[in-house]
């Protein structure tokens, strides 16, 4: 008894001789107490006929093991089964239900596409190649309108989806249509449910049925759907929405237990199902206050001097009960006890069965080195020899290097050439994120848009009512993205806002020039010794000065080229554009001098717009016509430097310019990063300063 324990110092007891064969573990943490009783387990099969058993309580500690073991082939018998809700037939099931009560979303759409059941009734190939041009044309960046209409107007624009996506919407239809009622019957809503689910395992060549409710985990799952069955007339009508919940709700508390394939000579029980078994060697695990024992759960409806009115028994009763599984099954000829001393972060407190016994035999602590069990299991993942990572200096054939780049790539060539050499030599594209809130740059092309189409309809004359007309404009431009919670509460009232400012600088700016092109496109070759490179640049707005001189103006969202970065070379946009301009190679446009260069930053809020001006009469004091000359000097530099062979597409050379590279992970930079080896070369600075 707890009032006797002080007493236990005093036994005469033979603890060397009782404690053996008894060994303890402290692991860093759970990681590692799985991958060392993996490791002990795996041992034990070395001797023929032995057995061995994981005793624990925590189930993640369970799964931890037992995928700890499938590193060497071994399915070890988890008496606690896998629960039906995490099965291949149940998750799927839950899946499928929760797609459309999501109405299709991205990641609920490709949870169903992708699970290894779904085929749609199609060679399995097929559908998985399809499912991945869906996801890569349609399903990346912003949401698509809901549901199968959504899904239908976008894929519109492709043919093969637009095909693909008609049969797969017919099997979802029905169930969506059902879904989308105020109420339903239960019955209903199972039956629409489970054709759909069926339906979407079909394959080419086999029924979906067959595939669905296939092995131990389908029979369990077909039994709990022929239960609901004869049970849904008796379920009043319910919301559909809430219908996900309520499958997964009749599911938990199910468990899949396989009838065969588990290795023979391996287990892993709870106590409870431990007390009758016996096994060559012993792991108890888990061995943490309030997993082993648990904390004991409050009576929701009792209070302790309740339950001993009633004559209940008292919580703490089942503390004892655990007590007496640890001792039975630390009772074993050879016994393991192991605990994880941090468990995400945070320290743990042993067990109080560990407690107890350091109490009364310190020494069994220290008795036995377990510390090569961790260094065995860390070496399984430990690589032979450390290689360092050096920066990549990729050289390509010139006859493989871009000869044709837009104005916005030139700055990027010149901060980040790898990204070049990815996306234009190597034809990669980062992809968007799934499900994608709308970003900066979707901003700046709705408001480049709205703006486009507004002094496209009125280049001359202002209508009176211009910021309504404007305003309707960016309306149907938002369109799309007005369901997004910050686009309407943030975006588009910045958007009045510039609107407003907009019309109204409009009014003043049009009694001095005049807009002779907006969103127009430019070509310019330049015959260099590498071969004729090509420029291409699409210009925002240009205007025609009093003086017959160009106005090059570009609408930024984001944040302005400062004076110092337009003079070094390091904002080549406008400058090029320029260079363009004077030259005659805008569509529509005959050549002429280029006296200014404009950033009007839109953003809205307390500081609605900020103009930018670079010319001869501005705060700036700028020579527009030397800048545009050093910009082609620049250009003409950075790619004839490019051009020999030896000159390596460098990552981001200079962190301090450019920060964040989109391509820095295939670059593997942060590997690399910082070290003596990573040292830029000279020779695309040198480019960049003359640039």
């Amino acid at each position: 008894p707890a009032e006797t324990t002080d007493q236990w110092r005093e036994l005469d007891l033979d603890l060397e001789m009782a404690s053996r064969g008894f060994m303890r573990l402290d692991a860093p943490g759970p990681r590692e107490e799985a991958g060392m009783i993996a490791l002990m387990l795996r041992e034990g099969l070395e001797t023929e006929g032995r057995t061995a058993a994981l005793i624990t309580p925590d189930r993640q500690l369970a799964r931890r093991v037992a995928g700890e073991l499938k590193r060497w082939d071994i399915l070890i018998d988890d008496s606690a089964g896998i629960p039906l809700p995490n099965s291949p037939a149940g998750l799927f099931l839950r899946l499928t239900a929760q797609m459309v009560a999501d109405k299709l979303s991205p990641v609920s759409l490709l949870s169903v596409l992708k699970h290894p059941l779904c085929a749609g009734g199609q060679a399995v190939g097929e559908f998985r190649r399809m499912v991945r041009l869906l996801e890569e044309k349609t399903l990346r960046g912003p949401r698509p309108v809901g549901g199968c209409d959504g899904m239908a107007l976008a894929v519109t624009e492709n043919a093969d989806l637009k095909d693909w996506w008609a049969g797969l919407a017919d099997i979802i239809a029905p169930f969506e249509q059902v879904m989308a009622q105020a109420e339903a019957s239960f019955e209903e809503l199972l039956i629409s449910h489970v054709e759909m689910a069926e339906r979407l395992c079909a394959t080419s060549d086999r029924a979906g049925a067959a595939r669905l409710w296939q092995g131990d985990a389908g029979e369990e799952a077909a039994k709990l759907i022929e239960g609901l069955h004869q049970a849904a007339p008796t379920l009043p009508h319910l919301k559909p929405e809430s219908y996900p919940a309520l499958l997964e709700v009749f599911m938990s508390g199910l468990t899949v237990r396989p009838k065969y394939g588990q290795h023979p000579r391996l287990n892993i029980w709870s106590p409870l199902e431990a007390r009758l078994q016996h096994t060559d060697l012993v792991i108890l695990a888990g061995l943490n206050e309030g997993t082993w024992p648990p904390e004991p759960q409050p009576d929701p409806w009792m209070s302790r001097p309740m339950r001993a009115d009633f004559g209940l028994p008292s919580l703490e009763r089942k503390i004892g009960l655990s007590a007496h599984d640890f001792v039975q099954a630390a009772s074993g000829a050879k016994v393991v006890l192991t605990r994880a001393e941090k468990v995400e972060g945070t320290p743990t407190v042993k067990s109080r069965w560990l407690s107890r016994l350091d109490a009364i035999a310190p020494h069994m602590a220290k008795m036995s080195d377990m510390s090569h069990w961790l260094d065995w299991y860390s070496a399984l993942d430990r690589p032979d020899r450390k290689v360092d990572i050096t920066p990549p200096k990729p050289t390509p054939p010139v006859t493989v290097r871009p000869r044709q780049l837009s104005v916005t790539r030139i700055e990027k060539w010149m901060q980040d050439p790898y990204s070049i050499y990815a996306r234009h030599i190597l034809k990669l594209a980062p992809l968007d994120p799934l499900d994608a809130d709308p970003g900066a740059a979707d901003k700046g092309t709705i408001i480049h848009d709205a703006l486009d189409k507004f002094m496209t309809e009125y280049p001359e004359f202002l209508p009176d009512d211009a910021v309504a007309r404007l305003l309707d404009i960016g309306q149907e431009k938002f369109k799309k993205h007005l369901d997004r919670p910050q686009v309407r509460a943030f975006w588009w009232p910045r958007f009045v806002q510039v609107a407003e400012w907009f019309v109204n600088h409009e009014k003043t700016l049009r009694l001095s020039s005049k807009t002779v092109a907006t969103e127009v496109s430019a070509r310019q070759t330049f015959d260099l010794p590498g071969g004729v490179f090509t420029l291409t640049a699409k210009a925002d707005r240009i205007d025609l000065l009093a003086d017959d001189s160009y106005s090059i103006i570009d609408y930024k969202t984001g944040q302005s080229p400062t004076a110092r970065k337009l003079h070094a070379g390091y904002a080549p946009q406008l400058p090029l554009e320029g260079l363009m301009a004077a030259s005659g190679n805008f569509k529509g446009l005959a050549a002429a001098p280029v006296s200014d260069l404009s950033y009007w930053q839109l953003k809205g809020g307390a500081l609605v717009a900020k103009i930018t001006t670079f010319n001869s009469t501005s705060r700036t004091k700028m020579d527009v016509e030397a800048v545009i000359s050093a910009a082609h000097d620049g250009l003409v530099r950075l790619v004839t430097s490019f051009d020999m062979p030896e000159t390596p597409y460098l990552n981001n050379p200079r962190p301090d310019n450019l920060g964040y590279g989109e391509y820095d992970h295939l670059a593997r930079t942060k590997e690399w990063q910082g070290n003596d080896l990573s040292e830029s070369e000279p020779a695309l600075a040198k480019g960049e300063e003359t640039s």
